[in-house]
């Protein structure tokens, strides 16, 4: 093999080249992005698929033992009366989830950053020289 040496290029050749090269560079990155985010919303979307029908399972595990609760009170009092036990219980966990739940959306109430904006706007008034 020969080796020819590389003809050397102008300053304004190499300059010409740079919007070519950032083009090149720009869509390349674009095009690896694409390639990674589909990669990626396919395993979320895979993975959510699977944690679906997990819970699916639990809620019909979870009719099961509530079925087999009622069976076993139904040992010791009537049937209709082991339902209703099993009701009330269930009732009033409901109705304790649904209170903290509450609570909880209560303090999240209005949804605004409110201590990221009395920080930003300190750093607006430190940068403009005003302090607090």
């Amino acid at each position: 093999m020969t080796d020819l040496p590389k003809a050397k290029r102008s300053l304004f050749q190499l300059i010409a080249d740079v919007p070519t090269l950032v083009r090149e560079l720009v869509t390349n990155e674009i095009a690896q992005l694409k390639s990674e985010m589909i990669g990626k919303l396919k395993a979320l979307g895979i993975g959510g698929a699977f944690i679906a029908v997990a819970a699916v399972i639990l809620l019909y595990m979870l009719g099961v033992l509530l079925t087999a609760a009622i069976m076993g009170l139904s040992s010791v009092m009537p049937d209709w009366l082991a339902a209703l036990v099993v009701a009330f219980v269930l009732l009033i966990a409901a109705a304790a989830m649904a209170f903290i739940g509450y609570r909880k959306l209560k303090g999240g109430i209005p949804p605004i950053p409110t201590q990221t904006i009395d920080s930003l706007k300190s750093d607006v008034n430190t940068i403009k020289g005003m302090g607090k």
